[in-house]
């Protein structure tokens, strides 16, 4: 990683501390970076880039050759996420997508070693089927705050604004820890499913 690259980042954690963007939690990173070390994928799809600083994180610690699509649906964050891999000098890497993922990802064809969920949480029993047949085989998903607050495995009833996004949560952790899936949950941050398919 050059200097340029840690300030890169530097920043982006400045400006989502700032603005409130969610980035991957500070507990969870090494977590995370163990897993995309790894694999070290050369194709990966990213599945909410925000301001690009989890996007960042993987084309740094990924093959050489690696390619990344992200898709956003938040303009605003899209074309600054667009700036900081720039700065960065990741743009021949990375492919931002700018749209509702649902319809993104019925869109894109080929495969992908490494898919990381990070985005609307009631979303992602969603984003799992459509996924499915980009996935590589011997593919990995690893999905992001599946714990929710600790919500996700408490007999506690969660408050009303979040029952839909628990429920869906379960039902995500369910189907990916029954076959043909494999998954570990690292509680470090939020709850990180790291999910294997078997073959």
């Amino acid at each position: 990683m050059t200097s340029e690259q840690e300030r890169v980042l530097r920043d982006m954690e400045r400006y989502a501390a700032a603005h409130h963007v969610p980035i991957i939690w500070e507990n969870a990173r090494e977590a995370f970076l163990g897993v995309v070390r790894e694999v070290r994928p050369h194709r990966v799809l990213e599945i909410g880039t925000a301001i690009g600083y989890s996007t960042l994180l993987i084309a740094l610690n990924s093959a050489d050759d690696v390619q990344i699509t992200s898709l956003e649906f938040n303009e605003e964050r899209h074309r600054l996420a667009q700036s900081y891999i720039e700065r960065a000098g990741m743009s021949n890497h990375v492919n931002l997508l700018l749209g509702d993922a649902g319809e993104l990802l019925m869109r894109l064809d080929g495969t992908y070693d490494f898919v990381f969920i990070d985005a609307a949480k009631g979303q992602y029993v969603d984003y799992l089927q459509k996924v499915m047949p980009l996935l590589a085989s011997n593919g990995v998903i690893a999905a992001d705050n599946v714990l929710f607050r600790g919500y996700v495995r408490s007999d506690e009833k969660p408050p009303r604004r979040f029952k839909t996004i628990v429920k869906r949560l379960r039902m995500y952790l369910e189907l990916v820890t029954k076959p043909p899936f494999q998954t570990e949950i690292l509680e470090n941050g939020d709850g990180l499913a790291v999910t294997r398919r078997k073959l």
